[in-house]
């Protein structure tokens, strides 16, 4: 059964816009400024921004890419987990992302490496997968093996962390240990039912996807797999875990993915968290249910992490 912080916490964040004084969710549309909804995220990460104890934090240049390590005590030097964050490819630092990571690497046990791929309008595809190569390559240079490297994502940053495994395997890179998707957005050109049926219950704003979508695609086809992995050819993928969210236009994203990834002969997990909103194991420990969502998650790559 559902508990009772959970259902109060998703109905808070559904509902936020009555306490902005609004009797609608927000709508998007192309003349959204994309520097407020920037602006935005900063403020709301602010709630969430206390870092566990323990965690130390250091900057990172990655031959111009603003990055930083999270690392917890006694973390092991060897393996790391590279994180993609998430912004609907228009927004997210490391600033927005630390506090939220930070719990995750803490979780984990693990050193994390998060950094800031170039985000759209600006700079739409292929920036921001040029990045996430990039920054995996650099690891991969520096020493790390890469059956020592899980990749880790959530909402654009989970679609992103499955297209860099796409864009590993076409350029023949050799593959992390395993790969983890939160709510993952795998399939841009927002078909699925999910993006007419779950407006009532997500916490996204109307047309959000829509809107960002075009951003990031710029010329080129939403079909493209570096683009939606959703239509990629997955055999050969590492192994991946995926968990989404119901009350989420993203969910079906995440499911697809899954099926076709297992029918590809990929060792892939899928969870689905029942009444959940976008995204809601990195609201650990706010409610049970993301706390022991985040806590499988973390099971899966220590899991996996270092084995050969």
């Amino acid at each position: 059964m559902q508990s009772f912080k959970s259902r109060l916490f998703n109905f808070l964040m559904r509902n936020r816009h009555f306490f902005k004084g609004k009797l609608k969710k927000d709508v998007f549309d192309f003349n959204t400024s994309i520097e407020g909804f920037r602006e935005l995220c900063e403020k709301g990460a602010s709630k969430y921004a206390k870092i566990p104890d323990g965690i130390e934090i250091k900057e990172e240049n990655i031959n111009g890419i603003h990055a930083e390590w999270i690392v917890p005590q006694n973390a092991h030097k060897e393996n790391v987990i590279l994180y993609v964050h998430g912004g609907g490819y228009v927004s997210g630092s490391c600033n927005d992302h630390r506090g939220f990571v930070s719990k995750f690497a803490n979780h984990c046990g693990i050193s994390t490496l998060q950094f800031e791929y170039r985000l759209a309008p600006e700079h739409p595809f292929p920036a921001g997968l040029n990045d996430s190569v990039a920054v995996y390559n650099w690891l991969l240079h520096q020493g790390f093996d890469s059956v020592n490297i899980v990749i880790a994502g959530e909402s654009a940053g989970g679609g992103l962390t499955l297209a860099l495994l796409l864009a590993l395997k076409e350029q023949k890179l050799s593959m992390p240990a395993a790969a983890a998707a939160i709510s993952p957005w795998t399939d841009l050109t927002c078909s699925s039912d999910s993006y007419k049926n779950k407006n009532k219950v997500s916490v996204a704003p109307l047309n959000s996807w829509l809107v960002f979508s075009k951003h990031y695609c710029g010329n080129n086809p939403p079909t493209l797999p570096l683009i939606s992995p959703l239509f990629g050819e997955l055999e050969g993928l590492p192994p991946i875990f995926i968990n989404a969210a119901e009350d989420d236009e993203l969910f079906e994203d995440g499911e697809k993915f899954y099926h076709k990834a297992k029918d590809a002969g990929v060792d892939v997990t899928f969870r689905a968290g029942k009444g959940m909103i976008h995204c809601y194991p990195m609201l650990a420990p706010f409610f049970r249910e993301a706390t022991d969502a985040m806590q499988e998650i973390c099971e899966f790559i220590n899991m996996h992490i270092g084995k050969s």
